[in-house]
């Protein structure tokens, strides 16, 4: 028997339970038998297997009940036997930490347990806005097809060349690739359809008369283009090619109405905010559309 043992917290000190898990790292769970094996086949044939006299004899115990050493810490333990138990009984873990919920995915599939809320904490947004390719490395890991693809989205927040990150050993080079294929693929989206019209008639602001781009001026003399447009759409179609997300766009977008409304000019400065809002919403709309479309293309 190991003097240096502890027991876990509630929900896992039941005075009632009738075995006992031990962590590698010497915590100790009072469950029930019950619980688990509803809740996992794994548990549910381990506990039918019938033992041996001189296993009886070998087999440890403390406090009247068998203890079970697995080779799970007491962190991960924690939060997969809080998927066995009944929501009333044990809260769902707190899994806010990607290597955890990478452990726990582990864990989850070893014992043949429902992955789903490990699965959902992998791709909350908390986590995909703070390090998606972590997140996407995690996920291709556990061969999490969805949640892969999911992560990859959130990778174009990214620059396309991403930095070293620790996890990056969880990949191969041919996925890393597929991930930047897929990043310049998205960058090189076209948003076509996009026409706004706008009446400065007589707006001062600096202007060309061959505008790449499609948001016209209408002038006494014919059409024109606003030259504070042609430098935001130059700007922003070079930004996407780097990190081709809304992200992008909307930062763009207010650099630009700081500049116009920095202008002073009695036309733009008073408009450019509905005006670039309006944009927005379009150009954003057909960012999601062209994003949807591609996919990548990863190996399982």
């Amino acid at each position: 028997m190991s003097n240096d043992s502890t027991y876990a917290a509630v929900p896992f000190d039941h005075a009632k339970a009738d075995i006992i898990l031990r962590s590698s790292d010497n915590i100790d769970f009072r469950v029930f038998k019950l619980f688990l094996s509803l809740a996992s086949p794994f548990f549910e044939t381990f506990f039918e297997i019938p033992q041996s006299a001189e296993e009886d004899q070998d087999q440890e115990a403390k406090d009247g009940l068998v203890v079970v050493p697995v080779t799970e810490d007491s962190k991960t333990l924690d939060a997969l036997l809080r998927f066995c138990y009944p929501c009333t009984l044990a809260e769902d873990p707190e899994l806010e930490v990607l290597k955890d919920v990478l452990d726990v995915l582990e864990a989850a599939r070893k014992y043949s347990l429902d992955d789903k809320k490990a699965r959902q904490a992998i791709t909350s947004p908390k986590l995909l806005e703070a390090d998606p390719l972590r997140c996407f490395a995690f996920a291709h890991r556990g061969r999490l097809q969805e949640e892969s693809q999911l992560a990859a989205r959130y990778t174009l927040t990214q620059p396309l060349i991403p930095s070293w990150f620790q996890e990056i050993d969880l990949i191969t080079a041919t996925d890393l690739l597929s991930l930047l294929t897929d990043h310049k693929k998205c960058g090189d989206a076209e948003f076509t359809g996009l026409l706004l019209a706008v009446g400065y008639r007589h707006c001062g602001c600096p202007r060309s008369n061959t505008p790449k781009y499609m948001l016209f001026l209408l002038t006494a003399n014919g059409l024109g283009s606003l030259r504070w447009w042609e430098d935001f759409m130059e700007e922003t179609f070079t930004a996407l090619r780097d990190k081709p997300c809304k992200e992008t766009v909307q930062a763009s977008a207010d650099k630009t109405v700081q500049t116009v409304k920095a202008r002073n000019c009695q036309d733009c400065s008073t408009r450019i905010t509905e005006g670039m809002r309006d944009f927005l919403e379009l150009f954003t709309r057909k960012i999601d559309e062209s994003i949807s479309q591609i996919e990548v293309e990863l190996n399982f």
